[in-house]
C-alpha cells in the first residue's frame, strides 16, 4: 500500500480550515497520481492504492467537515462511491487470486516450503484464516475432479464478475474527468 505523503506548509498558528484545506489539497494530489492505473485492468496494486488514496482524501473531507465548505459533502459523496467501486474490485481480485491457487498444482509446493502464510497476507495483514490458509495450501485437501470443474467454473463466473465492477469504476471516473472533478474539489477548497 503507498504510504501517504507528509504534509508540509502547515502552520500551528493558522486556523484549522486553512490546514485543512492544504490537507486535503495534498491528499486530492495522491488520488490523482494513481490516474494512471485506471486504464490498466490488470494493474491490481495501483487500483487498489487509488482506493486507499480515495480513502484518505475523503477521510479528509470528514474529518474536517466543519471547517471546509458545504460543498465537500458531494466530494464525500463521489469519494464514497469510488472508494466502493476500488474495493469491489480488490475483493475479486483477492477472490480470484485464491480460486486460481486452489486449482493449480503448485500450493502444495508452496505449503511444503513454509511460505503459505505469506501468500494469504497483504502488507502484514491477514486476507484469510489461519485454518483457511491451511486448508489452501493442505496437498491432502486437494479438490475433485468434480470440485475443480465447480470451482473452475465459479472462477470464470468472478473473472467475469471482475470486468463488470472494472467497467463500471473506469465508467464512473471517465464521468468525473469529463465534468473536471479535481477542478470541481479545488474550487471547493478555494
Amino acid at each position: 500500500m503507498a504510504k501517504a505523503r507528509a504534509i508540509t506548509g502547515l502552520d500551528a498558528q493558522a486556523p484549522v480550515g486553512m490546514n485543512a484545506r492544504l490537507i486535503a489539497k495534498e491528499r486530492l494530489a495522491e488520488l490523482y497520481q494513481w490516474e494512471w492505473a485506471v486504464d490498466d485492468a490488470d494493474n491490481a496494486r495501483g487500483l487498489h492504492d487509488m482506493r486507499i488514496a480515495a480513502k484518505r482524501l475523503r477521510y479528509t473531507f470528514e474529518v474536517f467537515e466543519d471547517v471546509l465548505p458545504a460543498g465537500g459533502r458531494a466530494v464525500v459523496g463521489e469519494l464514497t462511491q469510488l472508494q466502493d467501486e476500488l474495493g469491489e474490485l480488490h475483493d475479486s481480485d483477492v477472490m480470484i487470486a485464491l480460486l486460481q491457487m486452489r486449482l493449480s498444482d503448485a500450493q502444495s509446493d508452496t505449503a511444503a516450503g513454509g511460505a503459505g502464510a505469506k501468500l494469504f497476507s497483504f502488507n502484514g495483514k491477514a486476507l484469510v484464516s489461519a485454518d483457511m490458509a491451511a486448508y489452501l495450501l493442505d496437498p491432502g485437501a486437494s479438490p475433485t475432479a468434480e470440485q475443480r470443474r465447480g470451482l473452475g467454473e465459479f472462477l470464470g463466473q468472478q473473472e467475469e464478475l471482475r470486468g463488470r465492477r472494472y467497467s463500471a469504476f473506469r465508467q464512473h471516473w471517465r464521468q468525473l474527468q469529463e465534468r473536471d472533478f479535481r477542478g470541481e474539489v479545488l474550487d471547493i477548497l478555494g
